[in-house]
């Protein structure tokens, strides 16, 4: 372990910090298994929210390809390399609590795509965001998968095939974030929208997560049917 995936709770609010702005908060496959293992602590925390924040001038400039152990076969390369990003998406969707993301500067490779499959994600104004792996003929298959929920696919492939840099603003009609804001009051915004929700019970927090989560791959009747029971357990747990 290090200093540099930091993990504090208080009021409710589970905060994972990532600090090597001076890397760009670039991360190794070894720092990928550790933000991983804080977003699957903070899920079994009694915090009602989680918020993911970063160091420095920019939110995750990538993966950073330092560190990792050699690959000879597909299957170790799947090991070393493909299986701790995948789990970081994993525990991410896997959270009951809502996570809420702050987004600064570049959004690049793992960075977009992490910004991206948070639950809530605020961007300040100057926040740039792009897919740049296929300049090594790489298919960020990974990034595509963590994506395409939130992201039309004309958009999508447009940010794959295009390699292109986008700002907050297309990204907002995009999908990869939910707000936009002056990059000096993003820190204040992500703090009224955190205040905002610890206001609400963790119960109807983690139920629309989970409606988010499993409805919009559901028939349409199923969906209505799974949404009224999950408002009929959170209206019972309100009463006891």
């Amino acid at each position: 372990m290090n200093d540099i995936i930091k993990t504090t709770q208080d009021a409710g609010v589970a905060t994972i910090a990532i600090d090597r702005g001076e890397a760009g908060n670039m991360l190794t496959v070894d720092l990928l298994r550790e933000l991983s293992a804080a977003f699957r602590s903070a899920a079994t925390s009694d915090a009602k929210v989680i918020t993911l924040r970063t160091a420095g001038g920019d939110f995750c400039r990538g993966r950073d390809p330092k560190g990792g152990k050699p690959s000879p076969t597909a299957l170790a390369m799947r090991e070393n390399v493909v299986t701790p990003i995948l789990e970081v998406y994993d525990a991410i969707a896997g959270t009951p609590q809502p996570i809420v993301c702050a987004v600064q500067g570049a959004a690049l490779g793992f960075g977009c795509a992490l910004a991206t499959a948070c639950d809530i994600t605020i961007a300040a104004d100057g926040a740039r965001f792009r897919l740049p792996e296929m300049e090594k003929d790489l298919p960020p298959t990974l990034a595509i998968s963590a994506m395409m929920s939130c992201v039309p696919r004309k958009g999508l492939t447009w940010l794959v095939y295009s390699m292109e840099e986008i700002d907050a603003d297309t990204a907002l009609r995009l999908g990869i974030v939910s707000r936009v804001v002056p990059a000096a009051e993003l820190g204040s915004a992500t703090d009224r929208l955190i205040t905002e929700l610890t206001g609400r019970s963790r119960e109807a927090l983690a139920a629309v997560k989970e409606y988010m989560r499993v409805a919009p791959s559901m028939e349409p009747r199923g969906a209505a049917d799974y949404g009224a029971s999950l408002l009929a357990a959170v209206l019972s747990s309100a009463k006891r």
